[in-house]
């Protein structure tokens, strides 16, 4: 939102002495984000109003240009004269028009200076100013044509007022619950409160009474739930020729909106006035009487935009017998907008209900003013007064005359009263508040405050533009916040005594900053995910992470579904990383996935009024998906980095299986790794990595097909793993260093090709008992003379005793032991 400060003093008494800088502290101080304070740059010297005395073309060049004859203002002009020449290159204005002049002397900004010159055969004795120039707005297409009808504009008088050369603008971000804000009318109000000064209410002031006039417009609201209020007033006789004045573009301009034409100007000023959109229709291409209702699958409407729109029933529209003619609260249809031959103009003041409107702006990616406005929610009762207003405007400047009568249906539900206990401000801010100042804060708000029969609370009807006032706590709220919230005591509570973090919560922390440690970086990514990504991973109709939670408001569309696995987000990001140039990425993630109950119930509905029943919370609870942590990684490019040591090594599937067995020590879980097939992984380079039979996830190259797919780089690879099926992580025994020589001995095994390494080494590892210190497999051999089929794994045996030294027959019978292990369990055959 962007307010001019000088709009904002009309309707608030501040103070002369009262500066930019306080306004924003205020402003700040009563909960407005207040984004950037946009101040023109100076300009020096003489900027005057002027009037065009004469206009002379000049011929033989390549573009327009007139030599201008200007009256300046009594001793302003050459040679103590009150007029001065000019050259000009512009063509948007006339004899008599009163514009805008630098005189030699003045610095514009840009330090730009103005002096007498000779051009184009003439001298050039100062300068016409466009808005550019001038740096009060950005129309560089003619030079400013001030009002003949505004008191200020004096001949001679300083121009800088009346361009807005000395303004200054305010951009505030606006939060959803504070849509009054969105307007001068409510800023001036929270700046009333804040500094404590009168206030004139622009949108309160009188109305026509039109009781027992004739409604100029038929209107019928088929649609209650998503309009309550539909106001029209109509102006006859418009001079479609008539511009809006200089005064109403260059506000415009200072809060961002661009002038189009007089009837479209004056609706926007007045949104911005008053905080209601408006729409203004060409009456004469209304085919009849209008209706708010639903639309009508497969209805069409061209809107303002030029974009034609395939309607479904739950969009809202503005019809007359001929169809939709605008889509309700966003943007209206091209068949009734205004044109350069209106004459008849309607004037629609609507209050539409803010999810239907937000639910359409979203749904159509077609947010507007109005729709900002509308989602969060219009004040109903000011419909009537801002469409008067805007007519009283029209036929200001656009002649005709206002039609008898005005076209209100509908009824509005009145704010309810909430009844604010004495002691409810102490309680909730800890401070004390007296009835007194509770009730002025909230009359400053706007509120109606009257006391309690039995004297022990107020009785508090919120104003009908603050709909966000719905319960006690809400009025606390506006009372600290206008008396500011610097004055609620910053004393931390003591925080109780706990037993710290769960040993769930250190095995997280512990695998993030261990796989930070070796050279992965952690990345956060949403967690939802869409049919697509099932179809990019090749994970078929059949797989059990196809069963999934679906959103009912996603904020993506394409992606309505909770994650049951990490990779789409994952390599996502990997897809990201490699768009701006990385080449050697490695990252990993820890989060949540989603796994819906089969059979779940249907979750109860509860209120806010009473704590649930223990019965509803059990209900709820096995409604909700189950909740698992997961970790999952990808990597690509080179693991090992090339350097002066020697070249590097791009990393493999190897390196996957290997992350997982890191994550598993640093969990504090042993795991088990064998061969497997699972999408998204290579059929021939995918392990399942289990802690005893249990499956906790899988590590490996993707699939070249899913490579291609994602445009990602041959030999990718990835792994995930279920942290939550992970045993509890069990104290840290320390090992027991022996001060003996260990036994060094190799033993070569020939087993099928189809056995696992790591099966045999959990073997050894079990037959050898407590002699054997550790098992390495350090050779895996095919060919001659190992028979076809099968393959020889060669392992490196430590062991070594505690208390005492080893002979070599205690060695002997451990490498028997693991040998015959071997052999019972594999078949296997010493090479």
């Amino acid at each position: 939102m962007r307010a001019p400060l000088e709009w904002i003093r009309q309707y608030v008494a501040l103070p002369d002495e009262v500066g930019v800088a306080e306004i924003e502290a205020a402003l700040i101080r009563i909960g407005h984000e207040v984004e950037d304070v946009h101040t023109p740059p100076p300009t020096t010297g003489d900027l005057v109003v002027a009037r065009v005395l004469a206009v002379e073309e000049l011929t033989g060049f390549k573009k327009p240009i007139r030599f201008v004859t200007l009256e300046v203002g009594a001793g302003l002009g050459a040679d103590g004269s009150a007029e001065r020449q000019v050259i000009c290159g512009a063509r948007n204005f006339a004899v008599g028009d009163l514009v805008v002049a630098a005189l030699p002397g003045a610095v514009l900004p840009g330090d730009f200076a103005i002096a007498s010159r000779s051009t184009y055969g003439r001298i050039s004795d100062g300068m016409i100013c466009s808005a550019a120039e001038l740096r009060v707005g950005n129309d560089s297409d003619g030079i400013i044509v001030l009002d003949a009808d505004d008191p200020a504009a004096v001949i001679g008088a300083d121009a800088r007022p009346l361009v807005g050369a000395t303004d200054t603008v305010l951009e505030l971000a606006i939060t959803p619950d504070r849509g009054y804000a969105l307007s001068i009318r409510g800023l001036a109000r929270e700046l009333s409160a804040a500094f404590e000064v009168p206030f004139t209410d622009v949108a309160g002031t009188d109305i026509r009474d039109v009781a027992g006039a004739p409604v100029p417009w038929p209107v019928t609201i088929d649609d209650p739930a998503g309009c309550d209020r539909f106001v029209v007033v109509k102006v006859s006789g418009v001079d479609p020729s008539a511009r809006s004045p200089y005064w109403m573009r260059r506000r415009l301009l200072a809060a961002g909106i661009r002038s189009i034409s007089l009837a479209v100007d004056i609706t926007n000023y007045v949104m911005l006035e008053v905080g209601q959109p408006l729409h203004a229709f060409d009456a004469a291409t209304l085919a009849g009487p209008i209706t708010v209702r639903r639309a009508t699958p497969g209805e069409k409407l061209v809107t303002l935009d030029g974009v034609a729109r395939t309607l479904d029933a739950t969009d809202l529209v503005v019809a007359d017998p001929s169809g939709a003619i605008s889509l309700a609260g966003v943007m209206g249809g091209a068949s009734t907008e205004i044109s350069e031959t209106t004459t008849e103009v309607l004037i629609e003041a609507a209050h539409w209900t803010p999810s239907v409107i937000s639910r359409t702006a979203r749904r159509r990616s077609l947010t507007s003013e109005a729709s900002r406005r509308f989602e969060r929610d219009v004040d109903p009762a000011v419909a009537p007064g801002a469409a008067e207003r805007a007519a009283e405007l029209l036929v200001r400047y656009g002649g005709g005359h206002l039609e008898p009568g005005r076209t209100d249906v509908g009824a509005p539900n009145p704010p309810a009263t909430v009844a604010l206990p004495l002691t409810e401000p102490e309680r909730l801010l800890g401070r004390p508040v007296s009835a007194e100042t509770a009730a002025r804060r909230l009359v400053q708000v706007g509120c109606l405050v009257e006391a309690s029969e039995s004297g022990d609370a107020l009785l508090v009807t919120p104003p009908t533009w603050r709909p966000d006032l719905l319960r006690p706590a809400d009025l606390v709220e506006e009372i600290a916040r206008l008396d500011g919230f610097d004055l609620i005591g910053s004393v931390l509570p003591q925080a109780p005594a706990g037993a710290g973090l769960s040993s769930a919560q250190r095995r997280t922390r512990a695998v993030a900053a261990d796989l930070a440690a070796i050279g992965l970086t952690e990345v956060l990514t949403f967690p939802f995910i869409g049919p697509r990504d099932f179809v990019a991973l090749g994970i078929d109709e059949s797989d059990i992470r196809r069963r999934t939670a679906t959103l009912l408001n996603p904020l993506d569309s394409a992606r309505p579904l909770m994650r049951t696995t990490m990779l789409p987000g994952l390599l996502e990001a990997l897809s990201r990383n490699l768009a701006r140039g990385a080449r050697d990425v490695a990252l990993f993630e820890l989060g949540l996935v989603f796994l819906p109950r089969p059979d779940a119930p249907r979750p109860p509905v509860m209120t806010v009024g009473a704590r649930p029943s223990d019965h509803d919370l059990r209900v709820l609870e096995a409604s909700v998906p189950t909740q698992v942590q997961h970790v999952g990684a990808v990597l690509t490019g080179q693991w090992d980095r090339a350097g002066w040591w020697g070249p590097g090594r791009a990393a493999d599937w190897a390196d996957a299986v290997e992350l997982a067995r890191r994550i598993g020590r640093t969990a504090g879980a042993e795991l088990r790794v064998e061969t497997a097939e699972l999408a998204p992984f290579h059929p021939g380079r995918c392990a399942g990595i289990r802690v005893g039979d249990w499956p906790v996830g899988y590590a490996g190259e993707l699939h070249p097909a899913v490579i291609e797919r994602l445009g990602l780089p041959a030999r990718t690879v990835a792994l995930e793993l279920n942290l939550s099926g992970f045993p509890e992580r069990r104290p840290v025994v320390p090992p027991v260093v022996s001060s003996f020589p260990p036994v060094l001995q190799d033993v070569a095994l020939v087993v099928a090709d189809t056995v696992p390494a790591g099966r045999v080494t959990e073997v050894l590892r079990r037959a050898g008992g407590p002699l054997l210190e550790s098992v390495r497999l350090f050779d895996v051999y095919t060919g001659d003379p190992v028979p076809a089929g099968h393959k020889s794994l060669a392992f490196a045996l430590s062991v070594r005793a505690a208390d005492r030294t080893l002979t070599g027959a205690d060695a002997q019978q451990v490498r028997d032991a693991v040998v015959e292990a071997a052999a019972r369990e594999f078949g296997a055959v010493l090479r």
